[in-house]
């Protein structure tokens, strides 16, 4: 069953794949993760998901009146995709998205012409 990551205040909506008849698909090489940080220590724990090749969308609502400890986790952030030659991007003031290695992020807004 896949469950529906976004549109809070909605209620979950679930779909049952098996009933589409769908093949079973090979293992992901790579998972892209949401993750919601509510203090710096947090981020010790959602670290090791970049290590193992995942993709990140990092949420700091919850921390983001807080400059300092923003400040700490962009840092540190900053810190892990140089080590392991990732990315990481400000989506708006409250969302990133940090990559694995070998991943990079195209910064250009793709517009319709």
């Amino acid at each position: 069953m896949i469950k529906m990551i976004f549109g809070k205040g909605r209620k979950e909506e679930y779909i049952d794949l098996e009933e589409y008849g769908g093949e079973a698909q090979p293992e992901a090489k790579m998972f892209v993760k949401v993750v919601e940080i509510q203090k710096y220590d947090d981020l010790k724990e959602f670290i090791s998901y970049i290590y193992e090749g995942n993709l990140l969308i990092l949420d700091i609502t919850p921390i983001s009146v807080d400059d300092i400890e923003v400040e700490r986790i962009t840092n540190e952030l900053k810190r892990v995709v140089k080590d392991i030659n990732g990315d990481i991007a400000g989506l708006d003031r409250n969302h990133f998205i940090v990559t694995p290695s070998g991943v990079k992020i195209d910064r250009r807004k793709i517009r319709k012409f």
